[in-house]
Order: structure tokens, then sequence, then C-alpha cells
């Protein structure tokens, strides 16, 4: 059974719709390590509403943090510290969809960040959507997964930008999984789409 950790160049460029399909495509469970804010509406209520599978189990966050900023200081905020010796993954006979925080780096206390909750047997789908910036984002995400030997994947998220997806793919190497467009909204149904179209390039890159 696989785990795939999904994790963005920056915050706010779709990972947790891209967790939704991949969940969807492969009727996973999901779980989110740390979420921080909308704990009325968070991530793992997203992707519940968003996906068309029974066979799906959403999992309970380790850390549910008030405060919509980095975990770190959400935690400070709710008295707390994060501790990653205490964050483990649920034991379960089912592919299993793991997203981060923000992106790879972000704090999670004053040692620690989103890319010490990686283990080395995660696959990883890293999600990359174009702005002025992204480019360098991109590939200072993945130059960090790759030098710590990590089975990168690569998810393009919004419009088509030719120059700046080809780029990436030229300089990394990595697997490419797909690109999400722009939609009106994202549904049951537009994820369902997704995740049709997705399954067998998941089903190939990472022999489920």
């Amino acid at each position: 059974m696989q785990r795939i950790f999904v994790t963005g160049i920056s915050t706010d460029v779709g990972k947790t719709i891209a967790s939704a399909i991949i969940v969807e495509a492969l009727a996973a469970d999901y779980w989110k390590p740390v979420q921080a804010g909308e704990l009325e509406n968070s991530d793992s209520h997203k992707v519940a509403r968003l996906i068309s599978n029974t066979k799906t189990k959403i999992h309970r966050c380790n850390y549910e943090l008030k405060t919509p900023m980095s975990p770190h200081a959400a935690a400070t905020i709710d008295g707390i510290t994060i501790d990653v010796n205490k964050i483990s993954e649920p034991k379960i006979d089912n592919h299993l969809v793991i997203e981060g925080a923000g992106g790879l780096l972000v704090p999670l206390n004053d040692v620690d960040t989103v890319l010490d909750l990686i283990l080395p047997s995660y696959k990883v789908v890293v999600v990359s959507r174009h702005y002025l910036g992204s480019i360098n984002h991109t590939l200072l995400t993945i130059n960090w997964l790759q030098s710590k030997a990590y089975d990168v994947s690569i998810l393009f998220s919004g419009d088509e930008h030719t120059t700046t997806e080809s780029i990436i793919l030229k300089k990394t190497g990595v697997k490419y999984l797909g690109r999400i467009n722009e939609e009106k909204s994202f549904d049951k149904e537009v994820i369902k789409k997704y995740a049709d179209k997705f399954r067998l390039a998941l089903e190939s890159i990472y022999t489920l």
C-alpha cells in the first residue's frame, strides 16, 4: 500500500484539491497531520465533501490549531508545542494520501519543518501553480526533496503556462502526473473527472 505525501510550492496552490483527486482516484484514505485555522471547515472537511467513493476514511489531525498561520506560530498562540514524535500515520490497510501544511520548509516548531513529516518510504507529489517566482519556488522545493532521495512527481495547478512547465520538467526530471485546470468550481463531479483522468498515471507511476 502506497503512502503519498502532497506538498506545495507555497500556500493556496491547490494542495487540498490535488489531495482530493488522488484520494478519489485510488479510493485512498486521507490524513492531514497538522491543521492551522478553519477548524470548522478544515481541509479534512473539504476532502470529505469532494470525494464520491465509499471506501475512503478521513483520519483526524494530530494537531488542530486555531489560528490560520504558520503551525509553529499558531501552536504558540494556543500555548502548545508541536512534537513530531507524537505524529504517526494511521495504521491502515489502504493507500494513504497525506497532506502537508503550506510549503515544504514551513516550521512546525523551532527545529522541525513539514519536511520532517515525510518518511523515506513516502512518494511525494509537489503541487506547482504558476505565478511570478513560481519556477524558483518549484525548483527549490524539488531540489530539497531530490537531495534526500525522495520519489517525486509533480502536478501543475491552474491555467497552462508552457514555458514555465517545460523548464521545470527539463531541469528536475521528475515524473509528470498532469494538470488541474482552472475550474469555475470544484465539486464531486469535477473531482471525479480528474480522478478518472489521473488514475492510470498514478497507478503506473506508483505501481499500486
